[in-house]
């Protein structure tokens, strides 16, 4: 046993000379997960829907990295094989896929429109599978990659006035086993993170109205929002060979908001 012990150290932690995909990596969570990435040492290959991306490449210039931005709507086949082609341009490899891009819409459910729920699932569920799928046939070649999907608390709970989020959620977690037991045998690891309540742009409004804030802050046992970086070590520890053997696992990123 000694031995097999003496085998570990901190470098299972470090991602130096990997090649990441972050979706909806230039905002929010999204950028921490990069910035993580790129901190313990990974090269990075960021979609985005937009154009406000200088802040995070400058934090991830800062650390000596690689980033190439890619304009992407993902629930286009076509700009989804194109976000691959850049990244294999680029690096020539992809050793990790963080699907993060996603989106929500809020109404109550006997109201809620066709073209809304279609919306929330193309990209939040169809975009991860078919991204995935494109990804997963690189990494199947080279023999190795993590898969990391971003799942929600609505992952495991019902939610009010956002069905197709909630529907799209438990779809990630499902996606997510599926994908681990068709590739573990190839050497790839398909896992997710489901972050809790987030100081985020989007959670504002809800933080800004005292008695909604009280409601959820009084159920998390930390007593306290997330700030970003609370997901950075997940995504890290997901992403690198330290989670070798962790596989199709949903991971609650949540100050015990589920154990409440």
């Amino acid at each position: 046993m000694s031995n097999i012990l003496d085998n570990f150290s901190m470098d299972f932690f470090t991602l130096d000379g990997k090649v990441a995909i972050v979706t909806g990596g230039n905002t929010g969570i999204g950028q921490a997960y990069a910035v993580a990435l790129a901190k313990a040492g990974a090269d990075l290959v960021i979609t985005t829907h937009g154009r406000n991306w200088e802040e995070t490449a400058e934090l991830i210039e800062k650390e000596g990295k690689k980033v190439v931005f890619v304009q992407a709507d993902l629930t286009k086949k076509e700009d989804r094989k194109n976000v691959v082609k850049v990244a294999m341009e680029n690096f020539d490899k992809i050793d990790i896929l963080v699907n993060n891009a996603g989106t929500i819409r809020r109404a109550p459910l006997l109201e809620y429109t066709e073209e809304d729920w279609d919306a929330v699932m193309d990209i939040n569920l169809n975009a991860v599978y078919f991204l995935s799928q494109e990804v997963a046939r690189v990494m199947a070649k080279q023999g190795s990659g993590k898969i990391i999907n971003i799942a929600s608390m609505l992952t495991f709970q019902g939610g009010k006035f956002v069905p197709p989020y909630t529907a799209s959620k438990h779809g990630v977690a499902g996606i997510t086993k599926a994908f681990a037991n068709e590739l573990a045998c190839k050497n790839i690891q398909t896992n997710a993170i489901a972050p809790g309540y987030i100081k985020t742009a989007n959670t504002e409004p809800i933080r800004a109205d005292k008695e909604r804030n009280a409601e959820i802050q009084g159920r998390i046992p930390a007593d306290r929002w997330a700030e970003p970086f609370d997901l950075m070590g997940a995504v890290v520890f997901l992403a690198s060979r330290a989670s070798d053997y962790v596989n199709g696992h949903v991971l609650a990123v949540d100050g015990g908001w589920l154990v409440r």
